[in-house]
């Protein structure tokens, strides 16, 4: 047993030597390497497309195909840079600060591929020198500033105020963008050549977020005429707080939410014609919707500020008016006068201003806000129109054809 157990691992042993030696025929064997395609070069490219009078508004970015950027630099002449950001997987760059009129700018870029090898460019571009600038200013109708942070009534219209007259209206009204939460559809409205207002087709509902942006800066807006500066303020809608003030019943009838929360006594304008320093001057209450536009307390009213002499027949001496509140850009208040209370829901004997009580002018002054909505109906004589605070009776239609970009 032992001899044969000894030949059989022997012969084990030569067959593996007979395997090894059948594999390692011809001498060492050779590992050949795989083949490897070098990795194709990064391409840079950039949006310019010009290399003067270039808009600092304009897109300024960096894009990479197969590969990523490294770095990229935007530098003034002067030595400032311009702040950027790299999108994830560096593919593209987008300056992010804000480029200066009449100034010139080198981009430089440098990208790798897949193989780490490098390749950059640099482009060099000078920006517009406008002839001359406009400025907006964020108004709302009347005048008055647009405040910030404020809380307005449902009817409030918030105006743009360019200082200089503006020739590519479209131009313009691209740039001015309003946003809304919830979402309201509005359109922009041009009275003239410096003033646009907004407003949607109904009114706002209470709680809505409204942003009004002007975002000027870089925008041709006429021949060699470019934006200064942007502009933006927020504001919130309040309750909705409607006066009708009727005068077939001589009252006016507040509502708060829709619910009737005042009734008042009024004397609104007696009616007809005068004739003042500059031609004829009504003396009704137009009708049409007008909304809260300022609070003064007191008021000095003459009808002299209107073109009526104060000798005249109808005319009147400055004299100073409590807890008025303003309605129209040509001075229609309801404000208090308690030597017409006998007149009050009866009778009109005003100049078109709504005569009130004391105790209930005190209570409108204090309860209204800046934008809340007031309706006249029911008088004869003339409507009132857009420049004396009647954007709202403008119908929604026309509105819309007063867009330069309807």
């Amino acid at each position: 047993m032992r001899v044969r157990r000894v030949v059989w691992v022997g012969w084990l042993a030569v067959a593996v030597l007979a395997v090894a030696g059948c594999t390692s025929s011809g001498g060492p064997q050779v590992h050949a390497k795989p083949s490897h395609s070098p990795a194709p070069a990064a391409v840079i490219s950039t949006s310019l497309t010009a290399t003067s009078d270039v808009s600092p508004a304009g897109l300024v970015q960096v894009k990479v195909a197969d590969g990523a950027l490294k770095s990229v630099t935007l530098r003034s002449a002067k030595g400032a840079d311009v702040a950027g950001a790299v999108a994830k997987g560096g593919a593209s760059w987008q300056a992010t600060g804000k480029l200066k009129y009449d100034t010139k700018y080198t981009l430089s870029a440098v990208a790798t591929n897949a193989d780490g090898k490098k390749v950059q460019t640099s482009k060099s571009f000078r920006t517009v020198k406008p002839s001359n600038f406009t400025l907006p200013y964020l108004q709302r109708t009347g005048g008055y500033a647009l405040q910030n942070g404020a809380t307005y009534g449902v009817g409030i219209v918030p105006v743009v105020h360019f200082d200089e007259p503006i020739a590519d209206k479209a131009a313009a009204e691209k740039s001015l963008v309003v946003t809304t939460s919830p979402h309201v559809d509005g359109s922009w409205y041009w009275v003239d050549d410096q003033n646009v207002h907004w407003r949607p087709e109904s009114y706002y509902a209470s709680g809505t977020k409204v942003t009004v942006d002007a975002k000027v800066y870089g925008v041709r807006v006429g021949k060699g005429l470019y934006g200064q500066a942007d502009r933006k303020a927020s504001f919130t809608i309040g309750d909705k707080r409607v006066a009708i003030a009727d005068d077939k019943t001589h009252h006016v009838k507040v509502y708060e939410n829709d619910k009737l929360v005042r009734d008042m006594p009024t004397s609104m304008g007696q009616g007809g014609y005068v004739k003042g320093k500059n031609g004829s001057i009504s003396l009704w209450t137009m009708s049409g919707t007008y909304t809260v536009l300022d609070h003064g307390n007191p008021v000095t009213m003459s009808s002299d500020s209107y073109g009526l002499p104060a000798d005249s027949p109808y005319g009147y001496a400055a004299e100073s008016v409590y807890y008025a509140t303003k309605i129209s850009t040509d001075g229609i208040y309801l404000h208090e006068l308690d030597t017409t209370v006998w007149a009050q829901g009866h009778q009109d004997v005003s100049h078109g201003c709504l005569n009130l009580n004391r105790k209930n002018a005190v209570w409108y002054y204090n309860h209204s806000r800046i934008g809340d909505v007031v309706q006249v109906v029911h008088t004869t004589g003339p409507k009132i129109e857009l420049w004396q605070n009647g954007d709202w009776s403008v119908p929604w239609s026309t509105w819309q054809k007063h867009s330069a970009l309807h």
